[in-house]
């Protein structure tokens, strides 16, 4: 499948990527994840033809979630192709249950995510244990498949597409189970699937990645809360590089500056299916948002939502 070849953006305006919330539900509830208040939605195939054809000039690649499981939703594989027509890299997160969807019609999403369009695929391999919906017992039996249907999706990679990147996250540091008898459930089975050898320091999080084989990677980092409005206030001054390498579009095309804002706490603006050309430029332009802009370059935090976000601490 050759994909065209795009020319780099040349305005002023250049964003490393864009979160495209695709959808805001996802087949999973897991305990670090906090629901979704705004209703339920699924990003319909004529706005997101709309959204690509406003971002793709903007961004190196976009990723199909702020909130919700990507491939959940039923257009999946069209908004890959849209995505593959107008040669914008696809970096894609996604908790790893649903790999044979779609496998009685003849074909299953692992097939669709072997697309040359996909740049990288993140594996929430902690989603499948701490998925409240399902009762301990069951979780533990299926774990076993959940894990071997990852394998071999990654081992089908490395003959189909040797060149995608694949991470198995672990966003568990500083957490109860980041120890060595906590990790034991997903580092035993990948060590025995492809020889792999964690270093002993894997169990104290001084490193975050490890090589696997070829491109897999093995990724740790740790926890971290969800910004909110309804939370004190946690500083006034900060910095933070929404705006600057990333935004978001949720399900709706509500533009948000930042790929935590999951309630829309800064909406900066909207795009519709039937948006002018340039809309998202201007949305990106506008007055609060180069106020919101300026104000991180100059270590002033001038929204709510930000003044209550603990994840602007990690940029010092």
């Amino acid at each position: 499948m050759p994909v065209p070849q795009r020319l780099m953006p040349t305005n002023s305006m250049h964003f490393q990527r864009a979160y495209i919330e695709i959808s805001n539900i996802c087949n999973l509830q897991c305990d670090f994840c906090p629901e979704v208040e705004r209703p339920a939605e699924r990003m319909s195939l004529a706005l997101f033809n709309r959204v690509i054809d406003e971002s793709k000039d903007l961004v190196d690649e976009v990723t199909f979630h702020v909130m919700g499981e990507p491939l959940a939703h039923p257009e999946f594989e069209k908004f890959v192709e849209i995505c593959a027509a107008r040669a914008v890299p696809i970096h894609l997160t996604t908790n790893g249950t649903l790999l044979d969807y779609g496998l009685a019609h003849g074909h299953s999403r692992a097939d669709v995510l072997l697309h040359p369009i996909i740049r990288q695929i993140n594996f929430s391999l902690q989603s499948f244990p701490a998925n409240t919906r399902q009762t301990p017992d069951k979780r533990d039996a299926g774990f076993d498949n959940y894990m071997k249907r990852i394998f071999s999706f990654s081992r089908l990679a490395f003959d189909r597409r040797p060149d995608l990147y694949i991470n198995y996250r672990l966003w568990n540091i500083g957490s109860a189970e980041a120890t060595a008898d906590g990790n034991r459930k997903f580092l035993d089975p990948i060590r025995d699937e492809f020889k792999f050898q964690p270093p002993r320091e894997i169990d104290v999080g001084t490193r975050k990645s490890y090589r696997i084989l070829g491109r897999l990677y093995l990724h740790f980092d740790s926890r971290f809360e969800w910004p909110n409005l309804e939370r004190p206030r946690l500083q006034s001054e900060g910095h933070c590089h929404a705006l600057r390498t990333h935004f978001s579009i949720l399900a709706d095309g509500t533009v948000v500056p930042c790929c935590l804002d999951k309630e829309a706490g800064i909406p900066l603006g909207k795009i519709g299916i039937d948006s002018p050309d340039g809309e998202l430029m201007r949305i990106l332009s506008n007055d609060r948002a180069r106020r919101l802009r300026d104000g991180f370059d100059r270590g002033k935090l001038h929204e709510e939502l930000c003044r209550r976000c603990s994840f602007i601490s990690r940029f010092g």
